[in-house]
């Protein structure tokens, strides 16, 4: 007689904001106790998972949760948020249920459907907003109405694989299993002048060749960045530093280059003597676990598509044979 395959279960849990590097090394060392396979999801998240773990600890999946949240309590004084279910969507959508501070939302496999229909259509992980606006935008408003939605519409709507993954994932469809991996959190590019900067043009153009290099670094390593870094330094070793967020994950050089010139602006500089600037994407994600928004904008639609093919051209003939003209002015 063959065997049923095991069903996987799978935890999510979320940090409260704020909490620091030491803090999330600490919970990532607490999860570690419960499975050998957990993987961090910086700065305040991590999966677990439990397959394994129920046998060797003789409870349930609810049960585990609750003795997490009891060890986190009485040893780091943190409470946490933990989603579990069958699959990495469901156990991330039950931890964005649970309410502050914290507790355990446990979905089991039968109970799927019935749990993630009535949600809203953004409660969905890996819904962002502009893809929940389009959704409602066509009556689409909970998770429900996207599962009974033929697959084929979806794409129409969100494009062809984010439009997959979205249908997939409101039928609790996710194959994804929990892989530990180690991947670099930050990317970082940098450029020195030879001689003290002042002109604004020069400076924006230095810029510029950094989003282009930051962003093709990024979606060599099949990443995307939360957050952005800008780092001046100074005639005299002075510097300065701003950190942004995206408002959500990107690689694409229009994110960045837009999220960068605000940076820059931020700086107020006026008669500072530049001798070099960097720039770092920080809190990276792997690209698959970012769903592709749909903008409805037409030409920015169009420099996506053109930002693949340049990326071609630059895998075939190198990655200084194209790019904004701007840059290629400055440097001749």
């Amino acid at each position: 007689m063959t065997r049923a395959p095991e069903v996987s279960t799978v935890m999510h849990v979320r940090c409260p904001d704020g909490l620091g590097e030491e803090g999330y090394r600490q919970v990532l060392e607490q999860l570690a106790e419960l499975s050998p396979v957990v993987r961090a999801l910086p700065p305040g998240a991590a999966l677990v998972e439990l397959k394994g773990a129920l046998r060797y600890h003789g409870a349930d999946a609810r049960r585990l949760g609750e003795i997490l949240r009891v060890r986190t309590l009485s040893r780091l004084g943190l409470d946490l948020r933990v989603g579990i279910g069958p699959t990495i969507t469901v156990a991330a959508t039950a931890s964005g249920q649970v309410p502050e501070p914290g507790g355990v939302v446990a979905v089991a496999p039968d109970q799927v459907a019935s749990w993630l229909g009535p949600l809203p259509v953004e409660a969905l992980h890996g819904i962002g907003p502009r893809q929940a606006d389009v959704l409602r935008d066509y009556g689409i408003h909970s998770v429900g109405l996207l599962a009974a939605v033929e697959a084929a519409t979806v794409q129409r709507l969100l494009g062809g694989k984010a439009g997959r993954t979205a249908s997939d994932r409101a039928r609790g469809i996710d194959p994804r299993p929990v892989v530990p991996r180690e991947l670099p959190t930050t990317a970082a590019v940098s450029r020195a002048f030879d001689r003290h900067v002042l002109d604004g043009a020069d400076v924006r153009a230095a810029l510029l060749e950094l989003v282009v290099r930051l962003g093709l670094l990024l979606r060599r390593r099949d990443q995307a960045a939360r957050a952005v870094t800008l780092t001046l330094r100074f005639a005299g070793g002075s510097r300065w530093e701003r950190t942004r967020r995206l408002a959500e994950p990107s690689a694409h050089d229009d994110d960045l280059r837009l999220l960068a010139y605000r940076l820059m602006d931020a700086a107020g500089l006026q008669r500072g003597r530049l001798t070099g600037l960097a720039l770092k994407g920080e809190d990276l994600v792997r690209a698959d676990e970012v769903a592709r928004q749909i903008s409805l904008d037409e030409a920015r639609e169009a420099r996506l598509v053109a930002e693949e093919a340049v990326d071609r051209v630059r895998e075939k003939y190198g990655p200084d044979v194209i790019g904004p003209a701007a840059v290629f002015r400055h440097a001749s």
